[in-house]
């Protein structure tokens, strides 16, 4: 659920709270899509996923969105919807002693719909609902005499985008300064076995972008992304023996452990801090149609030590783009199991709802239509 879904992003250091909008903006903030300058888009993306571990794990997207509002001139809200499903391939299951267990094919998938709207020119506010089914134990025997099932949960998201045009050193308009705030899957806990109940990745994200307009031809944009778990810390603990271990507190309610989260690491603010995720992006644009970017995710080595930079290639044609994103392979200690992974984007951006119902319309705007290019 926290797997970045789209090859922008994911060519950016997995970053896009503040990006401007697109077709993917429903799994990084549902609050950007009302601004679009858009009305509708499409967007489908396929991940071959740890392919320097295994060849048969992948992630499939699906995203879209449409515009609306009193009249065509005033399109302030939109409306979108989204499908992630993962593959886990072929597994085979063994027991604690090494025996065979059955074999399966693990799968989930997360469907999101989601609502924004514009509260002024340049903010806005979007909220989203989720059903989650995750199958990870499926064909798994039942050796250990627990009966296990597929888990299930429902969950929010809830974000803020605020952006300003601002001016620059180049004569040209189309510099802006966006801001993003998002708290995602906050919802109920998931569980496998009808005992014990597991929290699903509560997060909190701010993200920062800057979009500079060089010239006519040329845009520059930087963003970082800053993420939290709202989730609580794992515990140590010591039995009678003197035994050291960690525990996780299971018991705790979905709002205790996010508003817990801010202060219960053991080690105090300095393994807070260490819970903190950083990504970091840059993208270069050529009239709007050619793209070249690149970024870095980091996480503490305590925490996950996911570290690695990601470049990526866009190009896009009237209503049409493709994104490819890669993440760099890194060597001895750097090395990361998602060395040379590949995510593929294909994205539909529609300016008038209208072109399609209507095509003789579509037909008389087609020359107007042309000089238009995706943002």
């Amino acid at each position: 659920m926290r797997i970045s879904p789209d090859a922008r992003s994911g060519a950016m250091g997995d970053i896009g709270i503040a990006l401007n909008p697109d077709a993917n903006a429903q799994f990084w903030n549902v609050a950007k899509l009302a601004m679009s300058d858009k009305d509708a888009g499409l967007s489908m993306t396929y991940t071959p996923w740890l392919r320097d571990l295994v060849p048969d794990i992948f992630l499939a997207y699906l995203s879209g969105y449409a515009r609306f509002g009193a009249d065509k001139d005033n399109k302030n809200q939109a409306i979108s919807a989204s499908l992630r499903y993962f593959s886990l391939g072929d597994i085979n299951y063994t027991t604690i002693d090494i025996q065979p267990a059955g074999t399966g094919k693990p799968r989930e998938f997360a469907f999101d719909i989601g609502y924004s709207r514009k509260l002024s020119d340049n903010l806005s506010l979007g909220l989203s609902g989720k059903y989650i089914h995750s199958n990870i134990i499926n064909g798994a025997g039942n050796s250990s005499g627990v009966t296990y099932k597929p888990g299930n949960a429902a969950a929010v998201d809830f974000g803020v985008f605020y952006t300003k045009p601002i001016s620059s050193s180049s004569d040209v308009d189309g510099s802006s300064f966006n801001a993003g705030l998002v708290i995602s899957n906050i919802g109920s806990k998931i569980s496998y076995s009808g005992g014990r109940k597991d929290f699903i990745p509560t997060n909190l994200g701010i993200g920062l972008a800057y979009n500079y307009q060089v010239d006519e031809f040329n845009k520059l944009t930087i963003g970082l992304d800053i993420n939290k778990l709202l989730v609580p810390s794992p515990q140590i603990t010591e039995d009678t023996f003197g035994n050291v271990y960690q525990t996780y507190p299971f018991n705790k309610s979905v709002m205790s452990g996010m508003l817990g989260s801010f202060g219960d690491a053991p080690g105090g603010m300095k393994e807070e801090l260490q819970e903190v995720m950083l990504g970091v992006g840059a993208e270069y644009s050529y009239q709007n149609q050619f793209f070249a970017r690149a970024g870095y995710f980091y996480e503490s080595k305590y925490k996950g030590d996911r570290r690695f930079f990601t470049v990526g290639l866009g190009v896009k044609y009237n209503v049409f783009g493709l994104n490819v994103a890669y993440v760099v392979p890194g060597s001895g200690i750097n090395r990361n199991p998602l060395s040379n992974t590949l995510r593929f984007s294909l994205l539909f951006d529609i300016d008038d709802l209208g072109k399609i119902i209507k095509p003789d319309d579509a037909k008389k705007n087609d020359k107007k239509s042309k000089k238009k290019w995706i943002k």
